[in-house]
């Protein structure tokens, strides 16, 4: 039996015009039969379903590619790596997942987490037990000394149950990559810099030029897409001249980094949305305003701008992606953000972000031939949406005119379900933000000042 869907508006992500009075027509498995004008379109047989959107804005399912399924909405880097038996963080995933595909996302990429918690809600959805996004899954990151997720001291390391995997040498990094090929995930995260500079402020790469090449050379041989975190200009350049899939930020990329990338066809997920909500949200008493944190974020953020607007004019194809699963970017609420960031201060058109979250980002998926565009031999994931986003991008934001969301034809409805963030999430012991001196006390008005005591203006 088919599904016939009369579309009012339908804007398939193969091109940036929508088109009037359509209809798609699904097969047997979840597929598009038929894409095209009403008048050109089959008859529904008995037996078939019809609906009617013809009121709508018909739009293929959305794409995130970068979204931790592991992390729980995290403040700290012990709630996502400490508090939480695996086990649990599994089920937390798949619930976290599902408000994902409520939001209209349809398709999100979990680009290292610990464990094989992604790879267990990947197939807890894709065996047909739960209703869920379909997950492109990856272990977790290959990291070394100076790279992002080694981040507690020395004289504790790395533990087991964290989203980080050091290696220390080429043969730990070939030795993991082939752990994680044979436990099957669709691709390998490493973390190509983190927090370490130069005296001159720049990036240092945590992996050498010959390190990566032949951390992408056994991946790829293995038939596994590579992504890095690579926020710095040198480890930006060390990912594109091995040939990486997909780099995550690429903020201080240069005129090398972008021929480089050209030469080997690698794209950027610039996960904007992250730094912005950090800048947008964070309230004065916390301690990242505190630490001094918003300014240094935000003037990365118009470095970023600046350079990745260099990069979309040289024909560098972008992703969209958010880093859901942090506290300022919970699952379900900001993955639209992103094609926002990208109309309004990467200078993507309306059309051009909208084809980015659709066709562009479905590149990278596991499975993405089948996703990102609305014609006949690709799935039918799409969505009905209450006005236009090529008129305004940021409709998507609001889950309200997410009328509809179609997963391989089916349509899902997922309830809204509340939860408490302080059992689920929020364990990490941290009852204060300031140090409670005399004179700080004072100062705060907490207590009045001794007599005789002078108060620091």
């Amino acid at each position: 039996m088919a599904l016939h869907i009369r579309c009012g508006t339908l804007f398939t992500g193969a091109e940036d015009a929508a088109r009037a009075n359509q209809t798609m027509v699904t097969d047997e498995k979840g597929g598009l039969a038929f894409v095209g004008p009403t008048a050109s379109a089959p008859k529904a047989a008995k037996g078939d379903t019809v609906v009617d959107y013809s009121d709508l804005f018909v739009m293929p399912g959305l794409h995130d590619v970068h979204t931790h399924l592991a992390y729980g909405n995290a403040k700290t880097e012990e709630d996502i790596d400490l508090y939480q038996p695996m086990e649990f963080r599994s089920i937390r995933g798949l619930f976290f997942a599902q408000k994902c595909l409520a939001a209209g996302y349809t398709s999100i990429c979990s680009p290292g987490d610990a464990g094989q918690i992604s790879l267990s809600v990947r197939n807890s959805i894709d065996f047909g037990l739960f209703e869920g996004p379909r997950v492109t899954a990856a272990g977790r990151y290959l990291t070394t000394r100076q790279g992002l997720t080694d981040w507690y001291p020395t004289w504790i390391g790395v533990p087991d149950t964290s989203i980080g995997k050091l290696v220390t040498s080429r043969d730990e990094s070939i030795e993991e990559i082939r752990v994680q090929a044979k436990n099957g995930v669709d691709c390998i995260k490493v973390a190509l810099d983190g927090v370490q500079r130069r005296p001159d402020g720049e990036f240092i790469a945590a992996f050498t030029q010959q390190e990566i090449g032949d951390i992408v050379t056994e991946s790829h041989r293995q038939g596994k897409k590579v992504v890095v975190h690579a926020r710095g200009r040198e480890a930006t350049l060390y990912a594109a001249r091995a040939g990486v899939d997909l780099i995550f930020h690429a903020y201080y990329l240069d005129q090398e980094c972008i021929d480089a990338m050209l030469e080997s066809g690698s794209a950027i997920g610039p996960t904007l949305t992250f730094p912005r909500n950090i800048v947008d949200f964070t309230r004065p008493t916390e301690p990242a305003s505190l630490k001094g944190r918003i300014g240094d974020v935000q003037r990365e953020y118009e470095t970023a701008c600046a350079n990745l607007r260099k990069a979309r004019e040289a024909g560098i194809p972008m992703m969209t992606g958010t880093d859901s699963g942090f506290a300022v970017t919970p699952y379900g609420e900001w993955h639209a953000r992103e094609i926002e960031i990208f109309v309004n201060d990467l200078g993507f058109t309306p059309a051009q972000a909208l084809r980015a979250a659709t066709a562009v980002t479905a590149g990278f998926m596991a499975k993405g031939a089948s996703l990102g565009v609305l014609e006949a031999g690709r799935m039918a994931d799409f969505l009905a949406v209450a006005g236009s986003p090529l008129e305004d991008v940021s409709i998507l934001q609001d889950k309200s005119r997410i009328k509809h969301v179609h997963l391989g034809g089916k349509r899902v409805a997922i309830p809204e379900r509340e939860y408490d963030t302080y059992k689920v999430t929020d364990i990490a012991w941290t009852n204060w933000n300031d140090l409670y001196t005399q004179e700080r006390v004072t100062e705060l008005g907490l207590r009045p000042a001794r007599k005789g005591t002078a108060v620091t203006p």
